[in-house]
């Protein structure tokens, strides 16, 4: 065994987990998820079958990631945060076969207690403020805020607001780099 586990953890047969991931108390790592290097699995979190968990994955306490979701490399879960699987459940129709896809991309950051409804996904580097409830796709390096998500601006890689000057270009204050703003589309400028 190349990862940590906590005493308390569950881990079922059939999972694949990658090396140096640290799984915390009480949480529960179901059959025939994969999860990548490095990842980092808080206390109270459950991974269902067939979930997908890229390198680097940090996923705050108490969060249940359902079958149907794809976190790609470096996505941050906050804190009881919460993804759905099915549009319309009710307790008495099994809708097992209606498991939605979700994708979350490279980078994303979810904060606490977000609510992402099943079948839209969150683009690379998205930042999803805390309590937003997102019933849509969210562009790359969007900033989305509130219920339902409105985007209320672009976040830089490096999770800072990136302002756009009149000709489309915006610098991140924390790292110095470069992105373009062209109908609608954030581009990291690669120099």
């Amino acid at each position: 065994m190349n990862y940590f586990a906590h005493e308390t953890a569950v881990i079922d047969e059939g999972c694949e987990i990658g090396s140096g991931t640290k799984i915390w108390h009480f949480s529960h790592i179901m059959p025939n998820c994969q999860i990548g290097e490095a990842c980092n699995i808080g206390q109270n979190v459950v991974v269902s079958p067939g979930v997908i968990l890229g390198k680097n994955v940090k996923i705050q306490n108490n969060v249940s990631i359902y079958t149907g979701v794809i976190c790609e490399d470096d996505v941050f879960l906050g804190p009881s945060m919460v993804f759905t699987n099915v549009i319309n459940p009710r307790s008495a129709v099994n809708r097992k076969a209606e498991y939605a896809k979700t994708v979350v991309r490279k980078g994303a950051s979810i904060g606490a207690n977000a609510t992402i409804v099943c079948g839209h996904d969150i683009g690379k580097f998205a930042f999803i403020g805390a309590g937003a409830v997102v019933t849509k796709h969210v562009p790359d390096y969007a900033l989305v805020v509130g219920n339902p998500a409105r985007q209320m601006g672009w976040m830089s890689e490096h999770g800072e607001r990136l302002n756009f000057d009149a000709a489309g270009f915006a610098t991140c204050s924390g790292s110095g780099d470069k992105y373009q703003l062209v109908d609608g589309v954030v581009k990291k400028i690669e120099e």
